[in-house]
C-alpha cells in the first residue's frame, strides 16, 4: 500500500524534473539548433563546409583566450614605456623567428597531403598542451611565456593554411569562393566576440583561467577536426610551388598558357607548376594584402602606445583603446559579411577597390587627426583587410593548380605575417605623435597601391578562364 502512494507520488515530482530540465535546456539546445542552421544553409552541410565553419569558429574562440591572457600580461599590467619594452621582446622572440620557421610550414603540409584532418586535429591539440604550460608563467611574465607563445602563433598558422587549402574541397555549387572564405572568417569573427569576454571574465578569476579556457576549447577542437569529411584528406598529385616561374614558362606569355597548359619540365620530364605561372592576379592580390597587413600591425602597436600615453580629445586611455578596438572589430566584421553575400565576379576589382579605400581614409586621418578620424581608419582598415583577404583566397584558389595550392597559400601567409611584424615593428619605434603616425599609415598604403593597382585592374580587363571566382 505504502509502496503504490509513493510510486503514485514520485510521477509528479519526475514529471516536474522533466519539465524543469527541458526548460534549461532550451535555450541552449535552440542556440544550437539555430547556429547548425547558418552553418548548413545553402548545402554547406550536405558537402561538409559547415563543420570546417563550426571548426573556424572553435579554434577562434580558443585564440582570443590566449590573446587576452598574453595582452593582460604584456601589454595592461605595466607602465606604457615598460610595456613598449615587453611588446619589443615579444615581437623578437616569437614574430621574429615566426618569420624563418613559417617558410618551413608549408612543405611540412605538402608532406602530409592525406592527413589534413589530423594535421588540423595536432594544431589544436598542440595549442591547448601550450595553453597548459603557459598558464604557469603568465602571471609573472618570465621568459619561458614566449617560446610558447611561439609555438602557438606557429601552430595557429599551420592551422590556417591547412584551413584555406581545404575550401575548395568542400565547395557547395550554390556558394562561391568568395562567398564559402567569407562565412569560414565570419563563424570565427563571431566566436572571438563571445569568447572575448568570457575570456576577460575568467582573467577576473585569475591570469592562468583564460588559458585553461582555451585548453578547453583547443581540446574539443582537436575531436572536432577528425568530424570533416574525408574529402578533405583527398590530395591526389599535390607538388610544392615555387616562387620563380618554371622553365620555359614567363609572365609575359598569355595568360591562357600560364594557367596550366605550359608549365615547363624538370629534368626528369615532370611538369613543375610555379607559383607566378598562374598570372598576375595572385602576386598582385599577394602585394596588396602585404600592405593591408603592415597598416593592421602597424595600427595595432602604434594606437595601442599612443593612446595610452596621449588619449583621444575628452576621453580616458581605456575608452580610447575601447573606441579603436570596438571601430576595428566592427569593420572587420562588416566586410567579412559583405564579402559573405557578395556577388561581384572580379576579386581583383574588390582588391584594388578597398586599397584605394583605406588610402583615402589615412590621407583625411592624416590631415585631420582627432577621434573620428582614428576611428574611422581603425573601421576601415578592419573592413578592407578583411575583404582583400577574402579576395586573395579566391584567386588563390581560383588561379593556383590544386595540386600546388596548399603550398601557395603556406607562402602567402609568410608574406604576410612578415609584413605584420614589419609594421609593428614601426609601431613600437615611431615618436609617439598622431599626425605622424597617420601620415607613416597613409604612405604604407600608398606604396602597396603603387605595386598591385594597376596589375589587378589590368588581370580583371582581361578576364579569367574561370566561371566562378565571387
Amino acid at each position: 500500500m505504502t509502496s503504490a502512494r509513493s510510486h503514485q507520488d514520485s510521477g509528479p515530482f519526475r514529471r516536474t524534473g522533466r519539465a524543469v530540465g527541458r526548460a534549461l535546456r532550451a535555450p541552449f539546445t535552440g542556440t544550437a539548433r539555430s547556429v547548425r542552421r547558418a552553418t548548413h544553409a545553402h548545402g554547406a552541410g550536405e558537402s561538409g563546409l559547415g563543420k570546417l565553419i563550426e571548426l573556424h569558429a572553435v579554434n577562434g574562440a580558443g585564440d582570443v583566450m590566449i590573446t587576452v591572457a598574453l595582452a593582460s600580461t604584456v601589454f595592461f599590467s605595466v607602465p606604457t614605456d615598460e610595456a613598449r619594452g615587453r611588446v619589443a621582446l615579444y615581437l623578437a622572440v616569437t614574430m621574429a623567428p615566426f618569420t624563418l620557421l613559417a617558410p618551413v610550414i608549408g612543405p611540412l603540409l605538402d608532406r602530409l597531403p592525406h592527413g589534413r584532418r589530423a594535421a588540423m586535429a595536432g594544431a589544436m591539440l598542440a595549442r591547448a598542451v601550450l595553453a597548459l604550460a603557459m598558464s604557469g608563467a603568465v602571471a609573472t611574465g618570465g621568459l619561458e611565456l614566449y617560446p610558447a607563445a611561439l609555438g602557438v602563433l606557429v601552430c595557429s598558422k599551420a592551422y590556417g593554411v591547412v584551413r584555406s587549402a581545404v575550401v575548395p574541397r568542400l565547395l557547395p555549387p550554390r556558394i562561391s569562393l568568395v562567398r564559402a572564405n567569407a562565412r569560414v572568417t565570419l563563424a570565427g569573427l563571431l566566436a572571438t566576440g563571445l569568447a572575448a569576454p568570457v575570456g576577460a571574465g575568467l582573467q577576473f578569476v585569475g591570469p592562468a583561467w583564460p588559458l585553461y579556457g582555451a585548453c578547453a576549447v583547443f581540446a574539443g577542437g582537436t575531436v572536432l577536426a577528425f568530424t570533416l569529411p574525408p574529402e578533405v584528406d583527398s590530395a591526389k598529385g599535390e607538388r610544392k610551388a615555387r616562387l620563380v616561374p618554371p622553365y620555359g614558362v614567363t609572365p609575359s606569355r598569355p595568360r591562357a598558357e600560364r594557367n596550366g597548359r605550359r608549365w615547363g619540365r624538370a629534368g626528369n620530364g615532370e611538369r613543375r607548376p610555379g607559383l607566378r605561372s598562374v598570372g598576375p592576379s595572385v602576386l598582385n592580390g599577394l602585394q596588396a594584402n602585404t600592405a593591408h597587413r603592415a597598416l593592421s600591425g602597424f595600427l595595432i602597436f602604434f594606437l595601442a602606445f599612443l593612446l595610452r600615453d596621449q588619449p583621444l580629445a575628452g576621453q580616458s586611455a581605456a575608452v580610447s583603446l575601447g573606441i579603436v578596438g570596438v571601430a576595428a572589430g566592427i569593420g572587420n566584421a562588416l566586410g567579412t559579411a559583405v564579402g559573405s553575400w557578395l556577388r561581384a565576379r572580379g576579386p581583383e576589382v574588390i582588391a584594388a577597390s578597398v586599397l584605394a579605400l583605406a588610402l583615402g581614409v589615412a590621407v583625411l586621418a592624416a590631415l585631420f587627426f582627432g577621434t573620428v578620424t582614428v576611428a574611422a581608419l581603425s573601421a576601415t582598415a578592419g573592413f578592407s583587410q578583411a575583404l582583400s583577404k577574402l579576395s586573395l583566397d579566391a584567386m588563390i584558389q581560383r588561379d593556383v593548380p590544386e595540386e600546388v595550392r596548399a603550398s601557395a597559400f603556406a607562402r602567402a601567409e609568410t608574406v604576410l605575417q612578415m609584413a605584420w611584424v614589419a609594421g609593428g615593428g614601426i609601431g613600437i619605434l615611431l615618436p609617439l605623435n598622431g599626425v605622424l603616425g597617420m601620415a607613416v599609415a597613409a604612405a604604407v598604403l600608398a606604396l602597396g597601391a603603387a605595386t598591385s593597382v594597376r596589375g589587378l585592374l589590368s588581370a580583371a580587363r582581361h578576364g579569367s578562364p574561370h566561371p566562378r571566382v565571387a
